[in-house]
């Protein structure tokens, strides 16, 4: 979908205060922290339970969920390519701002296809991770805590991901989890791990 610009005569207006001296203030860097992976794999579970653990450590950090964002930002998309690009296109915007205020932002988002977590990463290129959370379909199924997968073989969902719409695994991520195998907790020590031998987080 070719991105159309319908604002006119815009200056971006920068600001006296830096990335820099937010992440300063903060005492860690900003980062985007992008899980990606089908239905009922973990990504919220994942994300939420790292936001957690980053808080009591005093870090500045919050998670844009799937569903969540649907609620408000995105309730006028739907599940078409086209509105599943524009979506991941938002997102990308929203989590590009909370990075620049020097916050670590996850998200947890099917974001099912490369070219749009792609822009996402150009849109972040610094500190964007890129987390895979791996599970096959069979556990995502047996697990689908909302019943989604059922739905969709029934017909009652289209174009739903891993049934009826396709996901392009990512080819290189950064972190590659997968939650048929790791814990919560041991998935979130890892995370932690990588975060600190990065120089994100101290």
């Amino acid at each position: 979908m070719e991105e159309v610009v319908k604002a006119t005569n815009i200056t971006w207006h920068q600001g006296d205060i830096k990335r820099e001296d937010r992440e300063r203030a903060n005492g860690h860097q900003g980062a985007v922290i992008w899980f990606t992976g089908l239905s009922a794999s973990g990504k919220s579970t994942l994300a939420h339970a790292l936001e957690n653990a980053l808080f009591e450590r005093g870090c500045k950090t919050y998670v844009l969920d799937g569903d969540n964002i649907r609620h408000g930002l995105n309730k006028d998309l739907g599940f078409s390519p086209q509105d599943r690009e524009e979506n991941i296109r938002r997102i990308g915007e929203v989590a590009k701002l909370f990075a620049d205020a020097g916050l670590i932002v996850l998200t947890a988002f099917i974001s099912p296809y490369r070219s749009d977590r792609e822009k996402a990463r150009k849109l972040n290129p610094k500190n964007f991770i890129e987390v895979y959370v791996k599970c096959d379909i069979d556990t995502c199924e047996q697990r689908d805590p909302k019943g989604l997968y059922k739905k969709a073989k029934a017909g009652e969902i289209p174009e739903f991901t891993g049934i009826s719409a396709p996901y392009e695994e990512p080819e290189n991520p950064e972190i590659v989890i997968d939650t048929g195998q790791s814990t919560v907790e041991q998935s979130v020590n890892f995370l932690f791990a990588y975060l600190t031998q990065h120089g994100i987080i101290s």
